[in-house]
C-alpha cells in the first residue's frame, strides 16, 4: 500500500511529526536536486527504483534551477529551458514514475537564486502558484519545498506571498522550507500558517571550520553548531507554535568538508549515519540524505562540483545510502510519534561532540546511538514492570545481536564490542521483543 492510500499526509495531534491517516510517516529523503534537468526517463527509473528498494520515501529536487538567458547558479553550471512544453512533460513523467513507486516528490519551485535576484517575485507569485495548482493539484505524491540555500530575509516577501498562495490553493499539500547553510525555516516563518514542516541546513562544515571566507559563510554569523546537527531540533522544537523538523542537508557523502578545499578530506558513511541518528533521535521527523554526485546528479559530461570523483550511475550504491533504511525500520518498529528524546537516562558516559551518546525513548522502549563506542549507564528504574530485551543493533548491516534480558534492573552499564574494521559506532535496542 502507497503512504497516501491510508490518508493525505499530515501533522501529528502532537505537531511534532508527520502521519498518513493514523500512520506515522517517517521522512527517509534523498537529494536529487538536479534530477529533473540532467536525467532522462530511463536514467530518473533507475535512480528512483534504487531508492524505493532502499526505504527512501521523499525525493528533494528542484523545478525551476535556472531560466534562459541568466548564468546557472551556484548550484551547478547546467541550464535548462524551463519555458518548453517538453521539459515540464519530462517533469511529469518523473513524478509520475515515483508515485508508482510509493514515493513522495518533495519540489522546490526554484532554486533560492532565482528569487534572491528578483527574476522569480511578488509579482509572478500568483501566475507560478496558479501554473503549479493546475497541473500538480491531483497529484498525491507532492510536498512543495520552498527556499531552496537562500536565507529567509533575502527573499521574505516573496516567500510569505508564495507560501500563502499555494497553501490557499493546495491545502491538502504540505509545505516545507530549505534554507542557507546553518539555518532554519524556523527563523523567520514559525508564525507562517503555510509552513507546515521546519527545515535545517546543518550543512557540509567540520566543528573547525565556521568561517572560510567562501561564498556559503553565514554573514549573519547565527549560532555555529559545527557538527552537532541535533542541536538544531532542540531549538526548533522548543519554538511557538511547535512544528515538525529535520535536517534537510547535512554533510553529504562523498563531499569535501567544508566543500571548497580539494586538500580536505571526504565526508564518508560513518559521518552520514551520526547525522541521521544524532538528529531523529533528538526528536527529528526524519531525515534528509544526500550523496555528492546524486545532489547534482552528475553524469560525467558536465564540469562537478565540491570535488565529485564519480557519477551518479556508480554513486547510487554508495554504502551510506544502504544504511539509513536500518534507522527508519528501528524507529517504524515502535509508535516514534510518542516518543522523545531521553538524555537524562544517561546516569553516565555523556559527552561533547563525537562522544555524545544520543537517547530517544518511549514507554517501552530505549534506543541509544554510541558513535565512538564507548561505556555509558542508563537508569531503568522508570520502566519497573517492563519486558526489556537488549541488542546492539549493527547500523552498518542493520543486523540486531541480543545480549541480555534488563527486565527489573534499575540500571544497565553497557560497552559495544569493538568493531575490527570500518568505524565503531553501535546502536544500544531495549524493547519488549
Amino acid at each position: 500500500m502507497k503512504y497516501w492510500e491510508r490518508g493525505a499526509l499530515r501533522v501529528s495531534e502532537n505537531r511534532k511529526y508527520l502521519k498518513n491517516g493514523d500512520t506515522p510517516f517517517f521522512w527517509l529523503g534523498d537529494t536529487a536536486w538536479l534530477l529533473l534537468q540532467q536525467s532522462s526517463g530511463e536514467d530518473a527509473r533507475i535512480y528512483l527504483k534504487n531508492r524505493a528498494d532502499k526505504g527512501f520515501n521523499v525525493i528533494q529536487a528542484v523545478l525551476i534551477n535556472s531560466l534562459p538567458g541568466e548564468e546557472a547558479n551556484s548550484l551547478t553550471t547546467v541550464n535548462c529551458d524551463v519555458t518548453s512544453a517538453k521539459f515540464w512533460k519530462h517533469c511529469d513523467e518523473v513524478i509520475s514514475i515515483a508515485e508508482e513507486l510509493g514515493i513522495y516528490m518533495g519540489l522546490l519551485p526554484s532554486w533560492g537564486s532565482i528569487v534572491k535576484y528578483g527574476m522569480l517575485n511578488t509579482g509572478s507569485a500568483a501566475q507560478y502558484a496558479d501554473f503549479l495548482y493546475q497541473r500538480y493539484k491531483d497529484r498525491p505524491n507532492i510536498i512543495w519545498i520552498l527556499g531552496g540555500d537562500i536565507l529567509g530575509t533575502d527573499g521574505l516577501d516573496f516567500y510569505r506571498e508564495f507560501g500563502r498562495l499555494l497553501k490557499e490553493k493546495m491545502p491538502d499539500k504540505l509545505i516545507a522550507y530549505h534554507p542557507f547553510g546553518r539555518t532554519a525555516s524556523s527563523m523567520w516563518f514559525q508564525q507562517d500558517e503555510w509552513l507546515d514542516i521546519n527545515m535545517f541546513q546543518s550543512g557540509h562544515r567540520r566543528y573547525d571550520q565556521p568561517a572560510l571566507g567562501r561564498w556559503d559563510d553565514n554573514s549573519a554569523k547565527e549560532e555555529f553548531f559545527g557538527e552537532d546537527n541535533w542541536k538544531y531540533v532542540d531549538r526548533d522544537l522548543r519554538c511557538v507554535p511547535v512544528k515538525p523538523t529535520l535536517d534537510g542537508e547535512p554533510s553529504y557523502e562523498q563531499i569535501l568538508q567544508g566543500l571548497h578545499d580539494p586538500s580536505q578530506p571526504y565526508w564518508q558513511a560513518w559521518d552520514v549515519r551520526r547525522y541521521a541518528y544524532w538528529s531523529v533521535f533528538q526528536g527529528a521527523a526524519g531525515h534528509t540524505y544526500g550523496d555528492n554526485a546524486i545532489q547534482q546528479f552528475y553524469t560525467g559530461e558536465q564540469p562537478g562540483k565540491y570535488g565529485v570523483k564519480e557519477t551518479w550511475r556508480e554513486s547510487i550504491h554508495h554504502e551510506g545510502s544502504c544504511h539509513m533504511k536500518h534507522l527508519k525500520d528501528l524507529m517504524t518498529s515502535v509508535d516514534f510519534t510518542e516518543g522523545r528524546p531521553a538524555e537524562e537516562l544517561l546516569l553516565s558516559g555523556q559527552g561533547k561532540m563525537y562522544e555524545r551518546i544520543s537517547v530517544f525513548a518511549g514507554e517501552d522502549f530505549i534506543f541509544c546511538y554510541d558513535y565512538l563506542g564507548k561505556e555509558f549507564t542508563l537508569d531503568l528504574t522508570g520502566y519497573a514492570g517492563k519486558r526489556l530485551y537488549a541488542y546492539w543493533l549493527d547500523p552498518v548491516s542493520g543486523v540486531y545481536s541480543y545480549f541480555g534480558d534488563m527486565t527489573g534492573k534499575e540500571a544497565v552499564t553497557v560497552e559495544p564490542v569493538t568493531r575490527f574494521s570500518g568505524h565503531n559506532d553501535w546502536v544500544l535496542v531495549l524493547k519488549n521483543h
